[in-house]
């Protein structure tokens, strides 16, 4: 049997070859038993592009994304779907074997999960180069190394030598990059790369991408996030229920939208919206409500908000008397972690704040800053090496456990991916139940009537109890996380990126959920986010982490807008831009447009 050598003269990004690799979708339909996902999309995507598709959860786009790389598992026709030469209608597997890596690369969401927890990141990116390329054991290493640096990643020859659950999420997500971007491929499908990543690293991954773009290289690109769609795209192609209800030119389409949907999405945007404003409405002039599930399925309940105000509204519904003092205090908090392979990291270094309820204190800060660390001590999950943190009347760390237990329900925890801290086999209800009871019970039986009350507290309806969270789109899965945060009555809820993975609309839904409970029952939130348009809308107070401190703290107001330290200075630096600043890129279009006559 004759064995086809592999690739070579494009192996690691041969621009001549990259360079004739225009993608064309016509028409493209894409159904599940029968089921439509995506109905009639057409676009292209030339090389030295970049193609950004948008819209809410359930609208197609990364369905459209998977198409292009054969890898839907449904049914797919199109007009016609081609990469250069290649009608990939007609590819056999072996083929696309073949032609995934070299010349289309894919950079997912969620790095945490892609990534082989059993083997270090350099195992991962060298796999694709010893499948793909001939290049021997020492050059595949430097090869490694070599864009590791390009995606920014500290200490490379350390880092490559650590597995994922080592890696802070800013770390892993550019080790997934990294391993897209190791062979140069000629299109790059970027499904929601920045999700999660501080608005330094954001913007490191962004120009990163821009700068593959401007050599030639073609980008489809699928985000929520429509500061990075203006920094990043040359096109927007908006996406409701499988179908396009807008594309055109970035700065025409997020400057001057034509359809009513796309002005709802721009609406629910945070920055510049005062705290306490509803960024979330019904939506009523493009089709259904905005629960994020497909047109094509019956959604447990719409993701609208429950009722309590119009948009723009600032009166709150209900509020209870913040007691004198504060509901937690923390004290010269330090935790160390022993290295394994190096010194040890300071992780968390003399961090001290306090929190009254009613309030919010936003925390931010890069990857890797101590946000998530100082979260568990805060939540005593963790205790510190040093100083403490105290409910009032009670040293709360550090403690032992069977001091906290009775104190528990007084601290709850909203997190960035709720699937991953939901038991997979129980259902909403028995989430619930276990939630309500201190986990003494998963039955649902005794607490029925308090399940249900809890999923209206949060906009969803009764029968939810009887489905299992992978049933339910994003916004819903996230609303049964602050069900569960709320079942013990807690006085303090740490929200860890409780937003990042949900698109604009659902965003602000959730947003406004929040804003909602924290004025009827005095909640006080440490609010972890590295989307500073969130903490900014959210947030009365803010501290900024850097290394495991806190380097300034304050009101929101002013720390935003006149930050003293550097770390600050460079994080508010870094923040995309989503509402109209001008035309966009004007020399940059002029520059690509000779690469490609050229």
């Amino acid at each position: 049997m004759t064995t086809e050598p592999p690739p070579t003269g494009a192996a690691l990004g041969d621009p001549h070859r990259a360079s004739s690799d225009d993608l064309v979708v016509d028409r493209l339909h894409v159904a599940f038993d029968g089921v439509t996902a995506v109905d009639d999309v057409s676009f292209s995507l030339r090389p030295g592009e970049c193609v950004a598709l948008v819209g809410e959860s359930g609208s197609g786009k990364s369905v459209t994304a998977r198409a292009v790389l054969g890898l839907t598992g449904g049914t797919v026709t199109a007009g016609a779907l081609r990469l250069g030469d290649d009608d990939l209608l007609t590819l056999t597997e072996r083929r696309w074997r073949r032609l995934r890596g070299p010349r289309i690369g894919l950079v997912l969401q969620d790095a945490l999960v892609s990534l082989d927890p059993l083997r270090p990141v350099g195992r991962e990116i060298d796999d694709a180069l010893r499948l793909h390329t001939r290049l021997s054991p020492t050059a595949r290493r430097a090869r490694v190394l070599e864009v590791l640096t390009e995606v920014g990643m500290p200490d490379p020859e350390v880092r490559r030598g650590l597995r994922s659950g080592e890696l802070s999420g800013g770390l892993r997500q550019r080790a997934l990059i990294a391993a897209a971007l190791a062979l140069r491929p000629g299109v790059i499908v970027a499904d929601e790369p920045t999700t999660a990543l501080d608005a330094e690293v954001q913007r490191l991954v962004v120009d990163r991408l821009a700068a593959l773009r401007d050599a030639g290289t073609a980008v489809l690109a699928i985000s929520h996030d429509l500061g990075v769609v203006r920094r990043l795209a040359d096109r927007v192609v908006v996406m409701r229920d499988g179908r396009v209800v807008e594309q055109g030119p970035t700065a025409t389409v997020l400057d001057s939208p034509q359809a009513d949907y796309t002005r709802m999405l721009l609406a629910a945007l945070p920055g510049g919206a005062p705290r306490g404003r509803r960024l979330s409405a019904p939506v009523t002039p493009d089709g259904p409500d905005a629960g994020g599930a497909p047109a094509s399925t019956t959604p447990v309940a719409s993701d609208a908000p429950p009722p309590g105000g119009a948009r723009g509204s600032s009166t709150p519904v209900a509020s209870t008397t913040p007691p004198a003092g504060p509901v937690l205090v923390a004290t010269g908090l330090r935790r160390v972690f022993a290295g394994r392979r190096g010194p040890d990291r300071v992780a968390v270094d003399d961090v001290s704040l306090s929190l009254r309820a009613g309030d919010t204190l936003g925390l931010v800060g890069a990857s890797g800053s101590g946000k998530t660390t100082t979260a568990r001590l805060l939540l005593g999950l963790d205790d510190p090496d040093a100083g403490t943190a105290e409910l009032p009347g009670t040293p709360w760390a550090p403690a032992r456990e069977r001091a906290r237990r009775p104190r528990r329900g007084e601290l709850g925890a909203i997190y960035q991916d709720p699937a991953s801290s939901f038991d997979p086999r129980f259902t909403v209800g028995r989430l619930l139940a276990d939630a309500l009871t201190s986990g003494r019970s998963t039955r649902l039986r005794p607490v029925a009537t308090e399940v249900v009350a809890l999923l209206a507290r949060v906009g969803l309806a009764a029968d939810a109890a009887a489905r299992r969270p992978d049933t339910l789109s994003g916004g819903q899965r996230q609303r049964v996380a602050i069900a569960r945060a709320l079942a013990p009555r807690p006085r303090v809820i740490v929200c860890d990126e409780p937003v990042s993975a949900l698109d604009v609309s659902v965003q602000a839904q959730v947003l406004d959920l929040l804003d909602e409970l924290q004025r009827q029952d005095g909640l006080a939130y440490v609010f972890i986010s590295h989307d500073l348009d969130v903490v900014e809308h959210m947030s009365a107070r803010v501290a900024v982490m850097h290394e495991g401190r806190i380097v300034e703290q304050g009101r929101t107001a002013d720390v935003f807008g006149a930050p003293q330290p550097a770390p600050p200075r460079a994080l508010l630096a870094a923040r995309p831009e989503p509402r109209p600043t001008g035309p966009a890129r004007p020399g940059q279009m002029t520059r690509r447009a000779a690469h490609r006559r050229g």
